[in-house]
């Protein structure tokens, strides 16, 4: 094995450690990176919308090649996306998608930032997207994100200029951006925020162009570039044993959700910039030209600068820890800046590096995962010094509580010192994501602190300070409590830790259809959060719905165990819809809060608390046939959807499909995006043709028009064509068909209270044997025939719909589930 694969894996084994949360143990040559660093005083604040809009290699160059201190500012955290792992939507998708955002800023260099926006979806236009979206907060977000990150210089993904050409998300972000820069240095807009921070103006501003901009290569070739920028992103990088454009693949790979995995990519590229606000740069090949990015830029760096720049001209990879001396003097000029911003950025940096020069290494892992409020947890200790330096371990303080420790420990080289001590929660909230934790709308979250604004993540909520002398310099580090803890079968793992609610409760089902007035056993999980908890469950329902008992008592011994309660709910005679919420109840306190753990290899354990609650549906309905296979694509709730409806629903693995192994189902449902994702299935479809020839119903949810085929029985061209608005008017074409009249009748009204959208990747173009059943658009744009087709195929019936089932059913919406069982129920004397 050669030095750079070597290398390379040993970054690729770091990188997988920062995702497990596994504490950082930087090489030399990563040190030596980290006081380049050190040395480049001026920072570069990416905008766009959504997670995986960034631009990595910039991001990336930016961060690595210039050594600016980068951020990329998603206003969303992307939760109106779709998910290819799993199936979870909505805040929980925002949720997986901020981690993996984090994720690929740890492999390429940067920070992250957010806005207070909801991403409720595609927007066509930035007029609809500010009118969702509350333009005043979230404009107010951008500056809050420019006057506390302070940036020489802002990039923006997208062109502010070119309104309804891309997704309204996409432009408003552009937009807010441009009119942000100006208002950033205004002491006169958002007067609040200067309680907490100061007005901070940009150098200037950019667009990050490219040809994809202008339609084509050769239209670009001949745009003027006067106010253009160019700079080679494919650098390589030996102390990485990458180069810039690997690094950024591998970074944009962690957006696993979104199906970003890639192959890496060398060579060289070229980035272009467009000038927009500003000062123009002296050099067109440097973002930064006429910044001074040097240590002179603040007052009292001069002194600084001469210590480290030598350490940097000078640096030892072999032996490191022989720099502590000149870098514990430069943390000390440090620790004098006047400079409040630059002191603390500095400050942090050059703590991470002399800790990694001395060797040192300081954990805090409590015994357990989780705790609950105003209790108390064990935390065990462990401090060591690597380096011959002299070390003292004199105290330890948990923090917020401020409680110190005195310790008075001489570290001495390689042995370790271990201890262990109990830790009070007293006035400890829980740790749950911050945005979640108040009532949030279809566009913005709530968030009343204006501290927390823009945070990636809840900051954790117990941390320690080590508080130590080196060399007879006072110097302190802070780490966050977490839980390490090792399986036989899966080696040593990291885990947050949590501060949690006493007990939990949970409705298995969140969203239940009631077909008719036949009562319900609805389950209801108690999971304790602490030791011998007991207390009483209550079921709330709607009015006209009863529920029997009234209240039912638990009494739960082991942490982390559960009791199950069952209630019986009867529904109201006719058709009617609402919420039931089960609550805990002890001693008095209540507990509404259902805990739910996301729990995947490429991001830190996550635990979100939300409202326990479920939407319950009085639903006259009928259907026909029973048993329903379903092909799952990227995930989705659509089986559980059926099966409250009634329906035995067998999922079924695209590689199990045999001649005649379908013939048991009285239809067949291929999930969202299928085609995309199993390209097993282009091998089967025969057999699913087959099927339908026989007499079998067959309905293909949507998939995206890119490079796929869906191999139906015959012509049929995917779009992009989609209608965004949830509330556009729906027209029946084919009043008449079966699909509209049997079992159940549909009416407009069935298209009342549908969510975020109608559908998506219609088809826009069909041979004559498919039927249009319904025509719809958004508002200025001609009718959208292709939301559902059905063409006849031997005895049978095959369906496409770019309708968005996978999102109503979930959210209980009635006519969603007539019209899915009429399209599940059609029968061959039924086609008119």
């Amino acid at each position: 094995m050669n030095k750079k694969t070597l290398i390379f894996i040993s970054f690729l084994l770091i990188f997988s450690s920062a995702i497990a949360q596994k504490p950082q143990k930087l090489n030399t040559n990563q040190i030596y990176e980290k006081v380049q660093k050190l040395n480049f005083l001026g920072s570069a604040l990416y905008v766009a919308a959504h997670p995986d809009d960034e631009n990595t290699r910039l991001i990336a160059y930016l961060a690595n090649n210039v050594k600016a201190r980068t951020a990329y500012l998603s206003l969303t955290r992307g939760d109106g996306g779709q998910n290819l792992i799993g199936p979870e939507i909505r805040e929980l998708l925002g949720v997986i998608r901020t981690q993996e955002l984090l994720a690929a800023r740890g492999v390429d260099g940067g920070e992250q930032r957010f806005s207070r926006a909801n991403d409720f979806g595609y927007s066509k236009h930035p007029d609809e997207t500010l009118e969702i979206w509350n333009k005043d907060k979230v404009l107010s977000d951008v500056v809050w994100a420019i006057r506390t990150f302070k940036p020489d210089v802002i990039i923006n993904r997208f062109n502010h200029r070119t309104p309804g050409t891309t997704h309204g998300h996409h432009t408003s972000s552009a937009m807010l951006s441009v009119e942000a820069f100006d208002l950033a240095g205004d002491k006169s807009k958002y007067t609040e925020q200067l309680k907490h921070t100061d007005i901070w103006q940009p150098n200037r501003l950019f667009f990050n162009t490219s040809w994809w901009f202008y339609g084509s290569r050769e239209n670009f070739a001949k745009a003027d570039k006067s106010k253009m920028l160019n700079f080679d992103i494919g650098v390589y990088y030996p102390l990485k044993g990458l180069s810039n454009n690997e690094l950024a693949s591998i970074a944009s790979s962690q957006h696993l959700c979104q199906g970003f995995g890639r192959l890496t990519t060398r060579g060289e590229q070229t980035e272009w910039v467009e000038f927009l606000k500003g000062d123009f740069p002296k050099d067109k090949k440097d973002v930064f030209s006429g910044i001074n990015t040097t240590w002179n830029r603040v007052e009292g760096g001069g002194a600084i600068g001469d210590i480290l720049y030598d350490v940097e001209k000078n640096f030892d990879f072999v032996n490191p820890s022989k720099h502590l001396p000149s870098l514990l003097k430069a943390y000390a000029l440090i620790n004098n800046l006047k400079d409040e911003h630059w002191k603390a950025i500095k400050a942090a940096e050059i703590k991470d590096i002399i800790q990694a020069c001395a060797g040192l290494y300081m954990e805090a892992s409590a015994k357990s995962s989780s705790a609950t409020p105003d209790s108390s947890v064990k935390v065990d200790f462990e401090v060591l010094n690597r380096s011959t330096s002299s070390m003292d371990l004199t105290s330890i303080e948990w923090l917020p509580a401020n409680k110190t420790v005195a310790k008075d420990i001489d570290l001495l080289s390689n042995k370790r010192q271990n201890f262990t001590e109990e830790l009070s929660l007293n006035g400890i909230k829980y740790s749950d994501p911050y945005w979640l934790k108040d009532v949030w709308d279809l566009g913005m979250y709530t968030v009343n602190d204006q501290n927390l604004i823009g945070k990636p993540e809840t900051p954790r909520p117990i941390q320690v300070k080590f508080n130590l002398m080196i060399e007879d310099t006072p110097i302190s580090f802070t780490k966050n409590v977490i839980r390490r803890y090792s399986q036989r079968d899966k080696g040593e793992i990291y885990e947050p830790f949590e501060v949690l609610p006493k007990v939990t409760t949970k409705l298995k089902d969140k969203v239940i259809i009631f077909a008719d007035n036949t009562s319900k056993k609805i389950a209801v999980e108690v999971k304790s959060g602490a030791s011998n908890v007991e207390g009483d469950v209550t079921l709330n329902v709607p009015n006209g719905w009863t529920v029997s008992p009234e209240k039912a008592s638990f009494s739960i011994e082991q942490k982390g165990d559960k009791r199950v309660v069952d209630f019986m709910v009867t529904p109201s005679k006719g058709q009617s819809e609402g919420y039931i919420n089960s609550v805990a109840t002890i001693n008095g306190n209540t507990f509404d809060k259902e805990l739910i753990e996301i729990n995947y290899n490429h991001i830190p354990k996550q635990s979100i608390l939300l409202p326990s609650k479920a939407k319950v549906v009085r639903l006259d309905i009928r259907k026909e046939g029973e048993s329903i296979g379903y092909i799952q694509g990227s995930g989705d709730a659509v089986p559980e959807s059926l099966r409250q409806i009634g329906y035995t629903v067998t999922e079924v693995s695209p590689e199990s499909i045999t001649e005649n192994s379908l013939d048991g189902f009285d239809a067949v449902v291929v999930g969202i995006r299928a085609y995309n994702t199993k390209k097993v299935l282009q091998f089967k479809q025969k057999y699913l043709l087959e099927y339908v020839k026989n007499g079998g119903n067959v309905i293909v949810q949507y998939n995206t028009n890119r490079r796929v085929d869906v191999k139906a029985p015959y012509t049929l061209q995917l779009s992009r064509d989609r209608v965004t608005d949830e509330h556009a008017k729906v027209t029946m074409l084919a009043k008449e068909h079966g699909v509209l009249n049997y079992p159940n009748k549909i009416e407009t009204n069935d298209f009342e209270g549908w969510v975020q959208e109608r559908g998506l990747y219609f088809p826009n173009n069909w041979s004559s044997e498919y039927k249009p059943i319904l025509s719809m658009n958004d508002k200025g744009e001609t009718p959208k025939k292709g939301s559902l087709l059905v063409a006849k195929y031997g005895k049978g019936n095959y369906i496409y719909t770019g309708l968005s089932f996978f999102r109503e059913l979930p959210a209980g919406v009635p006519g969603a589930y007539k019209l899915f069982a009429n399209l599940l129920s059609l029968k061959e004397n039924e086609i008119k």
